[in-house]
């Protein structure tokens, strides 16, 4: 009896500690813990354009040098096989692949480096 009339105090102090901390919360007021907090998004620093820029010409190069050896590759053999038009349009292929990936590089690359020097003269002044 006395163990059942313990838990009964026990488990009626309890709600009575809860029940005042449930009714503040779901007041109109707004606590810090309610508050939602909207964060700007922080860019990437100048130095960081700088070398993004610098990587993606480096991607565009890379990607234009594969290009163009695998359509260097494909028109010598296409030559070994006695196939001249199809070597001929192989190398035309890797050549022009080439081209494309290295100004679309260089054009994204140029493009972030111009953004990274712009952050640069702005933070000085």
């Amino acid at each position: 009896m006395k163990t059942k009339l313990g838990l009964l105090t026990l488990l009626l102090f309890s709600f009575a500690a809860v029940v005042p901390v449930q009714s503040q919360s779901s007041s109109g007021q707004n606590t810090s813990s309610q508050q939602t907090v909207h964060t700007k998004k922080k860019g990437r620093s100048a130095g960081g354009d700088v070398g993004s820029g610098s990587g993606d010409i480096g991607k565009g190069a890379a990607k234009g040098a594969g290009n163009l050896a695998a359509g260097t590759g494909k028109g010598v053999a296409d030559l070994v096989t006695l196939h001249p038009g199809a070597a001929a349009t192989s190398v035309g292929k890797g050549g022009a692949s080439a081209g494309k990936n290295v100004a679309v590089g260089t054009a994204k690359g140029t493009g972030k480096i111009a953004k990274g020097v712009g952050k640069g003269i702005k933070h000085i002044f």
